[in-house]
């Protein structure tokens, strides 16, 4: 399926960036107290959990840094795939929640050395960001159901900006 490996080159020899970019799976309609940030897994959320590190360890991807958003669907939804993220150092960064694909951008932006970035979060934001950095549009993609997976790779080196990744795998519960 894919022609990289995780270990950030590609099978040609040429280094690569990856980044990764989870929705959070299934979460509760509402949340006690009402705030949409609180809102926690329902059990289809974390059914889905139990499929995505599945499918994460059968494509071997493995980060090297996970940024997170503190959202408790996020943080559940991490907590529940961390077994196949080989021990990444993990960093829960609150402009996750909310954010827009530009914004979204800034959070990665000091990763630019990282070989392999996955972040956890929200859509539209993720949505967005995954179009953006493949096709260079906002608009006309298919969208990110929750517990979705978008795999982009780029070359190691270049800058994250719209149409510089080439998605690499996308999967969906």
């Amino acid at each position: 399926m894919s022609e990289t490996t995780n270990g950030g080159t590609a099978q040609d020899g040429q280094a690569v960036r990856r980044v990764i970019l989870l929705r959070h799976a299934h979460a509760e309609n509402e949340a006690p107290g009402g705030r949409d940030f609180d809102r926690s897994l329902s059990s289809l959320g974390q059914e889905q959990c139990a499929q995505a590190a599945a499918w994460l360890a059968e494509q071997g991807l493995l980060p090297s840094q996970v940024l997170c958003s503190p959202a408790r669907r996020c943080e559940q939804t991490l907590a529940l795939v961390a077994g196949a993220l080989n021990g990444a150092p993990i960093q829960f960064e609150p402009r996750i929640y909310e954010a827009t694909p530009g914004d979204l951008l800034g959070v990665l932006e000091p990763y630019a050395s990282v070989d392999t970035v996955l972040m956890v979060g929200h859509n539209p934001g993720l949505e967005g960001l995954a179009a953006l950095l493949a096709s260079g549009r906002l608009g006309g993609h298919r969208g990110m159901p929750t517990a979705a997976i978008a795999s982009l790779c780029l070359p190691a080196g270049a800058a994250l900006e719209p149409d510089a990744a080439t998605m690499e795998a996308f999967w969906w519960p």
